[in-house]
């Protein structure tokens, strides 16, 4: 009670007028759940290291426990938010601009599995290998729901012009892209081939579908990019968002190719002449590579474009996605690095890794400063722009 009355005191002094708890709860959307994503992907970044030192494991174990304690109390507060507020859930699912952030929790469940399958199965038994298989199988399921019925209602209701048209439009999507990611990491405890090779190819179609879909919203990017049009300085973060698609798809490509080599049966597909498996490592690290430097493309257009407009940004939850999209930046080249055997490169995604550690620290804290000082969960302030009626703000 103490402290709602000194954050609804603070909010006043801050702003010049009252703004209950209750009034500021009302616009907890589900854009929160970027810090989420971000959170967990750095924890499984943390536990792909090529080079590591006493206590990284411990290291990435606390921040997948932060990562655990956010999406707990992020999912409690987003669930107040609709119970407190009549037909909000519903709002934020046909919002021109929230309901896209809606692939964000989901993104943050799915690397809630894999930073299981990375720090909790090495501790555990059998139980947890096969649980985690179950539980990949129903988050697929999950998200395919998801992106239908998602990208209905976009599809059928909304009318967004092509000139606003921003990265964030893939998010329905979104955890496609870490589904391939997810199988491969899955993969390494299956012991049990009946089990291995579904999941094998399962993460190459939910990986390609998500590929393919976000290649088709890049079109209408770049169509906006080509027009003179750059989002909005605060905005511009979220350019970020575009690096995603690419990187997790070469990531997932090169560690799955690498893993065909074992699971694939000889006489897979019929052939016998070749192995397959080869085949498979062979082209997934070939298209790995160069979807991995798109990537590195859109996150150094996406770097010069913050940039240059840097002094007229300020935080907002878009922020966040300078996090995520990067790691899997990252992630890609420590499997290049590996599977080409470079020291070199191997070190540069180290060097990455510590300023994505710096990256995070420093928007944790503009976070918690922009929380405090009224600049997000707020009226007029977040991605639902409109009070839980409905009214235009």
């Amino acid at each position: 009670m103490v402290r709602r009355k000194v954050l609804n005191a603070y909010s006043e002094n801050a702003k010049g007028h009252h703004v209950s708890y209750g009034e500021r709860l009302a616009h907890f959307t589900w854009a929160w759940f970027e810090c989420t994503m971000s959170t967990g992907a750095m924890a499984a970044l943390l536990s792909l290291q090529p080079y590591t030192f006493p206590g990284l494991k411990t290291i990435g174990k606390v921040v997948f426990i932060i990562d655990l304690v956010l999406f707990i109390s992020f999912t409690i507060l987003i669930t107040m938010r609709f119970g407190m507020n009549r037909g909000a859930l519903t709002k934020s699912l046909h919002h021109p601009h929230e309901s896209f952030y809606f692939g964000t929790f989901w993104v943050s469940l799915g690397l809630i599995i894999y930073c299981i399958q990375s720090y909790a199965v090495p501790s555990c038994g059998p139980w947890l290998v096969q649980t985690l298989e179950v539980l990949y199988w129903l988050f697929a399921g999950c998200v395919i729901l998801v992106s239908i019925f998602q990208y209905h209602v976009i599809f059928d209701l909304e009318q967004l012009p092509v000139e606003d048209a921003m990265p964030s439009w893939i998010l329905p999507v979104y955890p496609f892209i870490i589904l391939g990611p997810l199988a491969a990491n899955l993969l390494y405890n299956q012991p049990r081939p009946s089990s291995a090779l579904p999941i094998l190819i399962g993460g190459i179609t939910f990986q390609g579908f998500g590929w393919c879909f976000a290649f088709i919203q890049y079109t209408l990017y770049v169509t906006r990019l080509t027009s003179g049009l750059l989002p909005e300085e605060p905005k511009r973060p979220g350019m970020y968002v575009a690096v995603g698609p690419a990187a997790y798809t070469a990531y997932a490509l090169i560690t799955l190719g690498s893993q065909a080599q074992v699971i694939l049966p000889p006489g897979f597909l019929g052939i016998s002449t070749i192995p397959v498996g080869d085949i498979w490592k062979a082209i997934g690290v070939g298209a790995g590579l160069f979807l991995w430097f798109l990537a590195f493309w859109f996150s150094f257009l996406s770097t010069v474009g913050l940039l240059h407009g840097w002094k007229h940004a300020h935080f907002t939850l878009n922020s966040w996605a300078v996090v995520f999209p990067n790691a899997g930046l990252t992630s890609a080249l420590i499997q290049i690095g590996s599977v080409l055997s470079s020291d070199g490169i191997k070190a540069v995604c180290s060097g990455m890794t510590i300023v994505l550690c710096i990256v995070w620290l420093c928007l944790a804290a503009l976070n918690i400063k922009a929380l405090w000082r009224g600049q997000i969960l707020w009226p007029h302030k977040d991605e639902d722009m409109e009070d839980i009626e409905g009214h235009e703000q």
